[in-house]
């Protein structure tokens, strides 16, 4: 991902740009890239960038009304600036967002699409001191819990072929002492 000085030189690029402009359209070309569906991203068209701040390696726009589109951009992200109207590049093009002064352009030259965009209302779900932001954007259970995104959407079936080995090894590793004393230190092992 995109480090942290590539983060604050984006913030630094993209504030002159848009902040105080209207996103006056926004047109998402990768399923991928929106990670949440209330509220729909269509909300923020027409509302003014008020601010642009960053969260940990993520890039949040502030809109007017308590509106935050987070962006991640991962390994292979780039925002890339161009004249009004332009369309996202074939198969790299993941979103466009249309301004009065250009577009802006989401690019992600990886096959495996992570980057990722939050639509986020209200200053409490970012500012949560108790979580992480991915947490805070994960969708919460009536008893206040985070439900895991597979648990949300039973029918998700995981496309990360390591998934399944994952949770093999994780069993079978369950089962096996790791050879601790009881008071919770390290403790020596046997050779066997």
């Amino acid at each position: 991902m995109p480090e942290l000085p590539d983060i604050v030189v984006y913030i630094e690029a993209l504030t002159p740009r848009i902040v105080g402009q209207p996103l006056q359209h926004a047109r998402v070309t990768s399923p991928l890239l929106l990670r949440t569906a209330v509220p729909p991203l269509d909300a923020a068209e027409g509302r003014l960038v008020t601010g642009l701040r960053r969260i940990g390696k993520r890039i949040v726009w502030e809109m007017a009304g308590e509106l935050f589109l987070v962006f991640h951009l991962m390994i292979a992200g780039r925002f890339k600036w161009r004249p009004r109207d332009a369309k996202p590049p074939g198969r790299i093009g993941l979103a466009a967002f249309d301004f009065p002064q250009g577009t802006l352009l989401l690019t992600e030259a990886s096959k495996k699409h992570r980057a990722s965009l939050h639509v986020v209302e209200g200053v409490a779900r970012l500012q949560s001191a108790s979580h992480t932001l991915k947490r805070a954007l994960t969708l919460s259970r009536r008893d206040g819990g985070a439900w895991t995104l597979q648990a949300s959407l039973p029918r998700l079936r995981l496309a990360d072929p390591a998934h399944s080995l994952r949770r093999k090894g994780s069993q079978l590793l369950r089962h096996l002492s790791d050879r601790r004393a009881g008071t919770g230190r390290p403790g020596a092992v046997a050779p066997s």
